[in-house]
């Protein structure tokens, strides 16, 4: 089968990956399950990786497939799989988990102690076929498209676990700004329109991004370019400041307007990285908030998104491209040349 491969770590993407021919995966635990990949997700975070910023995070044998936001229909299954069978449409939890240690027990599997991480230390989706386990697929009712909810599998979740934690904390008439309506945050703004009665603020630097918030349930946009955002934001909200802020830059720009935007007790939740949080320490304590990471969502996220995404609550917008394309997909997400999330289609 054909599988798009990283050879070496490397900063130019228009020659990052090689389309090679490789052997198709087996079922051979009896918890595995084969998937053919009807849609892939192409996410920052495969930028990262060919960078070579995963490596010491994450072992990475090279030659390694990469691709994490992966969906598709079960072709092959272990002995003791009885949750799919084949034929099944799936969409697949980023990670392979054990279920018996700690984390897993504690339903924080994204912390597994003994997990695989398809396309970042395994081989991922941008292939044929992808191997993973009974733990990590989902079923997907008949009619949702495996193609289009592909990037729910990293970048959907992303957004809800992040949006779920903010939720807890939020009440009617506060307020929520969301710095970055791209691939993950146009997720997340409809994440919070759904799940929370706040008033919604996004922040962008581009007209169509911000036109786009508008269309999925924003009250206020800014743009930085031309608006003092600290200024803005304290008109909006009568100077009360913002009750929570979820980044999906991450940028040093952005998470510099913490101090200046979150409300006493609030939270500046990081999602996007490639930044750095250089506050001092009395603007926390002066303003009794915090900042705080936030990772991939649990399995038991990923299931209540594809609910939301059932119920036309979450929309994705999405573009189409080719396996052989894949380094036009790598180049262009470098540029900032692509809207919503592309998504590879072997």
């Amino acid at each position: 089968m054909q599988a798009a491969r990283l050879h070496e770590y490397t900063e130019e993407m228009e020659n990052a990956l090689s389309i090679d021919e490789v052997d198709e995966p087996q079922a051979d635990t009896p918890d595995g399950v084969v998937v053919e990949v009807e849609g892939a997700g192409w996410c920052q975070t495969d930028n990262h990786v060919i960078e070579g910023q995963w490596a010491e995070y994450m072992p990475q044998d090279l030659p390694m497939t990469l691709g994490h936001e992966n969906a598709g229909r079960v072709v092959e299954v272990g002995e003791d799989v009885t949750m799919v069978e084949e034929g099944d449409p799936v969409i697949c939890h980023t990670v392979m988990t054990c279920g018996t240690c700690r984390p897993c027990r504690l339903g924080d599997d994204m912390h597994c102690e003994d997990l695989a991480f398809p396309g970042l230390s395994t081989d991922g989706g941008f292939a044929d076929s992808l191997r993973t386990n009974e733990r990590a697929v989902i079923p997907l009712p008949e009619g949702v498209s495996t193609v289009d909810i592909a990037p729910h599998a990293d970048a959907g979740i992303t957004a809800y676990h992040a949006v779920k934690r903010a939720s807890r904390e939020l009440n009617p008439g506060d307020h929520a700004v969301v710095i970055g309506v791209g691939g993950l945050g146009h997720i997340g703004l409809q994440c919070l329109d759904a799940m929370s009665p706040v008033t919604i603020t996004a922040v962008d630097m581009k007209d169509e991004a911000l036109s786009l918030a508008d269309d999925l349930g924003a009250h206020h946009t800014i743009d930085p370019g031309n608006e003092d955002v600290a200024s803005e934001i304290e008109a909006i909200t009568d100077g009360v400041g913002a009750h929570s802020v979820l980044d999906f830059v991450g940028a040093d720009e952005t998470t510099a307007l913490g101090p200046d935007i979150v409300a006493a007790g609030g939270a500046h939740t990081v999602i996007g990285y490639g930044g750095h949080v250089h506050e001092p320490s009395q603007a926390l304590v002066n303003g009794d908030f915090s900042y705080r990471g936030s990772l991939v969502g649990n399995y038991t996220e990923l299931q209540e998104l594809v609910a939301l995404v059932e119920r036309g609550d979450v929309d994705l917008r999405t573009t189409r491209y080719g396996l052989d394309e894949i380094n036009d997909v790598a180049a262009k997400l470098e540029h900032g040349e692509i809207e919503g999330r592309a998504v590879i289609t072997p």
